[in-house]
């Protein structure tokens, strides 16, 4: 089954946005999964500003490239966190951030990814990735007790600020694909399964992405199974488990890439992703959106690194038979 691989530009965001384009093209990416940070995608000129949205695609059209999905990650996480901190400040956008009141924050970072659909509207793009953030993750040890009451209090706030995002994603034709994160109130199997009942509308479904279920000890093809007809986006991103018997699964708050941790994050087909099965997985359920390789390994340089996952990813996506092998035997 063919499908466009696309470079997600959110790790590239230092660069400016033609200069990862020239980039892409040059490894033979059919497209780019526009992060809305950095200089490669204002929102708030993209909702209203012609101009604009005509400068992106001159981009794009220049080197040969198509855009399928945008992501505001960054933005998303701020619409249901609690705390807002600095860790938010360091991460969105002035005009997001405002005077840091929290529920200032969370208000202005709805309407960015409302706009965020406007823009994808603009782009001729019908998926937005992201993130939710959460009003629970904070409580995920249980410690102190976090009463049941309490945890369903975070999903009832999901429901209340995403609902209003969802109807302007709804009226423009654009899907949000929610990613299935540690830190956002999706982060595995059970939780993503409640996120789909909270809120069960046809403009919510999961962004895939393998590497934060591996860690977890979640299967990722099962998961995509089980999720099928939600499966919005994937992105190809990879991780590596490192239990030694002294390294935990929480990796201790050590930096990327410290021998110390439990897992990292490394390039495609360097983890414990298993590729084949998922990818057989993905032609079983049917899914013909882009493949998109988020690069993140602390420990190769990315201008190895994406342009290897990019031929990794390529030699996993063979063509189903169009008959089944016994066929063969048939003497009808």
């Amino acid at each position: 089954m063919a499908r466009p691989v696309t470079l997600f530009t959110g790790q590239w965001a230092d660069l400016p946005f033609e200069e990862v384009a020239k980039l892409a093209s040059g490894w033979g990416f059919d497209g780019l999964e526009i992060a809305c940070w950095g200089d490669h995608l204002d929102v708030a000129r993209g909702a209203t500003d012609d101009a604009y949205i005509a400068d992106r695609l001159a981009i794009l059209e220049k080197y040969d490239l198509k855009v399928f999905t945008i992501s505001n990650h960054l933005t998303g996480q701020a619409v249901c966190d609690d705390p807002i901190d600095q860790r938010h400040r360091d991460m969105l956008p002035d005009a997001v951030w405002g005077d840091g009141d929290p529920e200032g924050v969370r208000q202005r970072a709805a309407e960015a990814m409302m706009n965020t659909a406007r823009t994808a509207a603009r782009l001729g793009v019908k998926t937005v990735v992201g993130f939710t953030g959460s009003a629970i993750w904070k409580y995920v040890a249980m410690f102190p007790p976090a009463s049941e009451a309490l945890v369903e209090e975070g999903w009832t706030d999901f429901k209340k600020r995403w609902d209003p995002i969802l109807d302007v994603y709804g009226e423009l034709g654009v899907r949000f694909a929610a990613e299935v994160h540690p830190s956002e109130l999706a982060y595995d199997y059970w939780t993503t399964k409640k996120m789909l009942e909270v809120i069960d509308r046809p403009e919510l479904g999961i962004n895939w992405d393998p590497s934060h279920m591996v860690w977890q000890d979640v299967d990722p093809a099962g998961f995509l199974l089980d999720f099928a007809d939600k499966i919005y986006h994937v992105h190809a991103k990879d991780s590596k488990k490192n239990f030694n018997g002294r390294n935990g699964r929480l990796s201790s708050h050590l930096p990327w890439a410290d021998p110390r941790r439990g897992w990292d994050f490394v390039s495609v087909g360097h983890g414990d992703v298993p590729w084949e099965s998922c990818f057989r997985m993905l032609n079983h359920i049917g899914y013909a959106g882009p493949i998109s390789v988020e690069w993140e390994d602390a420990g190769m340089d990315r201008l190895r690194g994406a342009p290897e996952a990019l031929g990794f990813v390529r030699s996993q996506m063979w063509e189903p038979p169009s008959a089944a092998f016994d066929a063969a035997f048939s003497t009808k």
